[in-house]
C-alpha cells in the first residue's frame, strides 16, 4: 500500500472563514503552551505529554479529538527536532547555535496547519463539501474544489489524516489517501539513475534530463530576491510575498515529470530502478560558498521520493545502492581511478580507453550495483536522504 496526498481548495463563506481562522489561532496558541511545558518538563513523548496537558487544552475550548492532535503535533515536532540535533543540522555539540536552539521551546505560527481525522472531519464527495469541527461549533457544507482525478481518488480510497492549511489568503485541506500498489514483478535487469545538479537525472539508457533551464530559473529568482530585499519598499515586499514558494512549485513540477518518465520507461522494459542512497549528502559534501546555494536548493530527495511512490503504484522494483566511486569507475572494464573523470561531462578510462558521458557512465555503474543488490536478496528500502 502507498500513501498519496490530494489537496482540496476550500471556498468557505466569510462566517465559515472566520471560524476556521479562530480555530487555527486557538489550537496553535495551545500548541505553544504545550510546547513550553514539554520543554520545561522534558516530556516529549505523546503519552507522557498528554497526561500533563490534555485536561487544560480541553478546558481552553478545544474538542477532545482536536486536543489529541494538538498534543501529538507538539510531540512529533520534538521528535523531528531531536532527529535534526542527532544529524548535526543545528551545529556540533557545544556550539553557540546548538545551545541557542536547545534553550528555546518549539514555537508554532498562529496559522500553522492543524491535523484532522475521521472523527472530526467528514466528506460528501459527490456534493464537493466537507463538515469539520471548529471552536465555534461544527461547520457543515463547506464547499471545496479539486481536479476530477483527485475527486475520484477521494471517493475510491481509504482516507487517513488531513491537514487544514491557510496559505496566502486561501484555505486548503491536504488529505492523505491509502492506495493499493500493483504486485511487484521480478525485474529483467535494472535502469540506473544518476542524480546530479548540472543534469537532474541521467539514465543508463543514455537519456539525460538536463537541469540547465531549472538552474537558470533559480539563479534568476535568487537575483530578484536579493534586489527586492535591498529595495525594502512596500511594493517590493508585496512582490517577495507573491514570489514565495514559486521556485519550489517549479522544481516540484519538474521532478514529477522526470519521475513519471523514468518509472514509465522501467515499466515498459520490465526492469527495476536503481537509485543512489544519498542520505546525509548535505552534511558530507564540502563546497565553496558560492556553490552551497546550488547544492541546498537541489531537490534530489523529493525526486527520489516521487520515483519510489510512482514505482510502487506501478509494481516496479526499486533498490538503493552505495554511490561511492560510481563517477570514477569504468562501467566497461571496472577500472577505478580518480583521473578517469577528466571534467564535469567527460569520462575517459585510463585502462581500456573508453570515452563516455560522465553521468551516463555513473548511471551504468548504478544499474550494475542494483542488479547485484537484488540478486543478493538485499532489497533496499532506504529513502533518498538530503
Amino acid at each position: 500500500m502507498s500513501t498519496i496526498v490530494v489537496q482540496l481548495k476550500l471556498t468557505p463563506s466569510p462566517e465559515h472563514a472566520a471560524a476556521l481562522e479562530a480555530t487555527l489561532h486557538t489550537v496553535n496558541e495551545q500548541a505553544n503552551r504545550v510546547s513550553r511545558i514539554a520543554h520545561s518538563e522534558g516530556a516529549h513523548r505523546n503519552y507522557a505529554l498528554r497526561k500533563l496537558v490534555y485536561a487544560d487544552v480541553r478546558a481552553a475550548g478545544v474538542g477532545s479529538q482536536a486536543a489529541q492532535h494538538v498534543v501529538k503535533k507538539v510531540a512529533d515536532a520534538y521528535t523531528t527536532f531531536k532527529a535534526n540535533l542527532k544529524a548535526g543540522n543545528y551545529g556540533k555539540p557545544g556550539s553557540k547555535r546548538r545551545k541557542r536552539v536547545e534553550e528555546k521551546p518549539i514555537v508554532f505560527r498562529s496559522d500553522a496547519a492543524q491535523p484532522y481525522d475521521q472523527r472530526n472531519l467528514s466528506f460528501c464527495v459527490d456534493a464537493r463539501t466537507i463538515s469539520l469541527w471548529t471552536v465555534r461549533g461544527r461547520l457543515k457544507d463547506v464547499p471545496f474544489a479539486c481536479s476530477p482525478d483527485a475527486a475520484k481518488a477521494l471517493g475510491e480510497h481509504k482516507r487517513g489524516e488531513s491537514d487544514l492549511l491557510y496559505r496566502d489568503g486561501v484555505w486548503f485541506l491536504s488529505v492523505t489517501l491509502t492506495v493499493p500498489d500493483d504486485e511487484e514483478y521480478d525485474p529483467e535487469g535494472f535502469l540506473g539513475v544518476d542524480l546530479g545538479i548540472a543534469n537532474i537525472a541521467t539514465t543508463s539508457d543514455g537519456h539525460v534530463m538536463a537541469g540547465r533551464k531549472l538552474n537558470r530559473y533559480r539563479r534568476r529568482q535568487l537575483r530578484l530576491r536579493a534586489k527586492l530585499q535591498v529595495k525594502g519598499t512596500t511594493s517590493a515586499k508585496r512582490v517577495l510575498k507573491r514570489q514565495r514558494r514559486r521556485e519550489s512549485r517549479v522544481a516540484k513540477d519538474a521532478n514529477h515529470c522526470i519521475s513519471k518518465r523514468i518509472v514509465a520507461e522501467a515499466e515498459r522494459t520490465s526492469r527495476g530502478i536503481a537509485l543512489e542512497d544519498l542520505s546525509g549528502i548535505r552534511q558530507r559534501v564540502r563546497l565553496r560558498k558560492p556553490q552551497r546555494v546550488t547544492l541546498h536548493s537541489w531537490a534530489f530527495a523529493q525526486l527520489g521520493s516521487f520515483i519510489v511512490y510512482k514505482a510502487r503504484r506501478a509494481g516496479v522494483p526499486v533498490v538503493f545502492v552505495d554511490p561511492a566511486y560510481t563517477s570514477q569507475t569504468c562501467s566497461w572494464c571496472d577500472h577505478r581511478e580518480k583521473g578517469n573523470r577528466i571534467s564535469q561531462d567527460s569520462f575517459v578510462c585510463r585502462s581500456c580507453g573508453v570515452v563516455a558521458h560522465a553521468d551516463r557512465n555513473a548511471s551504468r555503474n548504478i544499474a550494475h550495483r542494483g542488479g547485484v543488490v537484488w540478486n543478493a536478496g538485499r532489497k533496499s528500502h532506504v529513502p533518498p536522504g538530503s
